[in-house]
């Protein structure tokens, strides 16, 4: 009898502890609430009346907030995702020139509730010019420049994987006389930035082939190229080597030029001096253009 108690004793045990094993468990996330008030607050580091844009640093601060909020998830608009927490962050944008940016925030809340912000800014950055270039394309304060126009390949064109000519190569004074009396002025207007001005005497040469660029026609045409245009430095976008260019391009705001309409606004600097420039730009159709320029 005793045997038979114990062996009851023992089952009953067990199933206790079976039944308890299989009550499940029940967890609580507390209330769920949406993320509210959420406020995004951007400051361009040396945003002024005269530089609204900033002052080419790139820099940007960013202040983040909102109510039953966890963290952030900010895209700020030029490739970069970033996992932020509430307070004030600092982002840099690395592309030269100026840009709009669409930064869009989500806030995230508890069981996966999230609210969503955007703001547009648009950001001015500078690439750090090269101290030669900038002295000689400026001479520290203004230089004026015009076409190089008794130097042999001083307009030319060539295929995109060349850096010379090859194909059309203008020899001294063998272009068209309004086609030579372009001035272009390039001016320092900071420590890192360069302001052009062209004065075309109210005419332009057109590559026939690029006139639609312009929407205009081939040839000389009336050209308004008034106004100052900040110019946009970077590192060179070409196959060039450090043995055929300097490395460095920069834009020419809207359907800026440099004298000859090629249908670009981009120039790559192939050699520069304080006297002679060297560009090299892609036109429309794809081939490589060449200017030469020598100081007023």
């Amino acid at each position: 009898m005793k045997t038979i108690v114990k062996s009851f004793c023992l089952f009953a045990i067990g199933c206790v502890t079976l039944l308890s094993a299989c009550q499940k468990e029940e967890y609580s996330f507390g209330e769920l609430k949406n993320p509210s008030e959420l406020a995004l607050t951007t400051t361009l580091q040396g945003v002024a009346a005269a530089k609204p844009t900033g002052d080419g640093s790139g820099n940007v601060s960013i202040t983040l907030a909102a109510s039953n909020v966890i963290n952030f998830k900010v895209d700020f608009g030029d490739g970069q995702v970033k996992m932020l927490s509430p307070g004030t962050h600092v982002h840099k944008y690395a592309l030269p020139g100026t840009f709009d940016y669409l930064i869009t925030v989500t806030a995230n809340g508890t069981g996966g509730n999230v609210s969503t912000l955007t703001k547009k800014i648009t950001v001015l950055t500078l690439f750090d010019i090269p101290a030669n270039i900038m002295t000689c394309l400026t001479g520290g304060t203004s230089k004026i420049w015009v076409a190089d126009k008794d130097a042999p390949a001083h307009f030319g064109i060539g295929p995109a994987g060349s850096f010379y000519p090859e194909w059309y190569a203008a020899g001294p004074n063998g272009r068209t006389a309004p086609e030579y009396n372009d001035e272009l002025s390039f001016t320092k207007t900071g420590a890192n930035s360069i302001a052009f001005v062209l004065d075309n005497k109210g005419d332009t040469f057109i590559v026939p082939d690029y006139a639609g660029y312009y929407g205009l026609g081939g040839g000389i045409n009336s050209f308004n190229s008034s106004g100052t245009k900040t110019l946009a430095f970077s590192d060179a976008t070409s196959a060039s080597t450090s043995a055929n260019s300097t490395r460095v391009q920069f834009m020419v705001p809207g359907h800026g030029l440099l004298s000859w309409g090629l249908g670009a606004n981009t120039y790559e600097i192939l050699t520069i001096t304080s006297s002679n420039i060297f560009v090299r730009s892609i036109g429309a159709d794809g081939n490589a253009w060449y200017q030469k320029f020598k100081v007023k």
